[in-house]
C-alpha cells in the first residue's frame, strides 16, 4: 500500500467557493476528489488545501507553494489564472509561467503535479467573448508548457462544453456550483487512474435559475467592481480551510 499525500493550491475554484454545504463551509472539487480517491483506493490518504479565493496566479505561488511542498506532499494540484483573466491588461505568457514554476519545483522535490484548467463560465457572463477569448489563449499557452509532459497528471475542464452550461455554475455565474465541482472531480479522479462514481459527471437535479436583469448585476456584478476599485479582495484576512494534513479514510 502506497502512501497518498495529496495537496491543492490555488483560488476560488480550488477553495471549492460555489459548492456550499448547509453548516456554511465550502466544499468543492479538491474535497471531493480526495474522498473519492481513498475510496477508490481503499486505504487512507492525508489531505491538504492551502486555496483561497481571489487569489492571483503568481501570488498563489508565492504564497502558497513553498508552505505546500513544505507538508512533503507525493502529489500537487495546482490551477490559476481565472482572476487574472479578468483583468484585461494582465499578461498571459507571465501567468502561464506560474505554472512553470510549479512544475519546475515538483520536479525538483520529487512531487507529482496534478494540473488543472478552469471550467469556462463565459457563456452566462457580461463580457462574456473576452472571457473566452483570454481563457483559449492561457489554456493554449499553459498546454504548451506540459506537452512533453506525460507524467503531469492532467484535469483540462476548459474545453469542457458541457461543464460551460448552465446547470453546472452558481447563482454568480462565475463559480461552479456542486454538480460543476463534482464534475470536475471525476475527471481528477480519472486523470489519476480510478473510475468515479458515474452520477459525478452530470447533474441529478437543475438548481433554480438565480437572479438575472438589474438584480444580477446588484448583487454578484457591483461587489466585484468594488473590489476592483478599492484593490481589496474576498480573500482579504481569510485562513487556508486545511493547512495541515487531514487523514481521509475510505467510506
Amino acid at each position: 500500500m502506497s502512501a497518498v499525500r495529496f495537496v491543492a493550491i490555488g483560488d476560488s475554484f480550488t477553495e471549492g467557493v460555489g459548492d456550499e454545504l448547509p453548516d456554511g463551509r465550502v466544499r468543492g472539487w479538491a474535497d471531493i476528489a480526495a474522498q473519492g480517491w481513498a475510496d477508490a483506493a481503499g486505504h487512507p490518504i492525508r489531505y491538504a488545501n492551502l486555496a483561497i479565493r481571489g487569489k492571483l496566479a503568481w501570488p498563489i505561488v508565492e504564497q502558497q507553494l513553498e508552505p505546500a511542498l513544505a507538508l512533503r506532499p507525493t502529489h500537487l494540484s495546482f490551477n490559476g489564472g481565472g482572476n487574472d483573466m479578468l483583468r484585461p491588461r494582465s499578461d498571459i505568457e507571465h501567468i502561464a509561467d506560474a505554472f512553470s514554476r510549479v512544475l519546475r519545483r515538483c520536479d525538483e522535490e520529487g512531487v507529482t503535479l496534478i494540473l488543472l484548467s478552469g471550467a469556462n463560465p463565459s457563456g452566462q457572463l457580461p463580457l462574456g467573448s473576452l472571457v473566452q477569448r483570454r481563457g483559449d489563449e492561457l489554456s493554449d499557452a499553459v498546454i504548451r508548457r506540459i506537452e512533453n509532459r506525460p507524467d503531469v497528471i492532467r484535469a483540462l475542464n476548459w474545453p469542457d462544453a458541457e461543464l460551460s452550461t448552465p446547470p453546472y455554475w452558481s447563482e454568480d455565474r462565475l463559480h461552479m456550483n456542486a454538480a460543476g465541482h463534482h464534475r470536475v472531480a471525476a475527471r481528477v479522479l480519472h486523470g489519476l487512474g480510478h473510475e468515479p462514481p458515474a452520477s459525478w459527471w452530470s447533474p441529478t437535479a437543475h438548481p433554480p435559475a438565480g437572479p438575472s436583469g438589474f438584480a444580477y448585476y446588484r448583487q454578484h456584478v457591483g461587489p466585484w467592481v468594488k473590489r476592483r476599485v478599492t484593490r481589496t479582495s474576498s480573500g482579504d484576512g481569510r485562513e487556508p480551510k486545511h493547512p495541515t494534513w487531514v487523514e481521509l479514510v475510505p467510506q
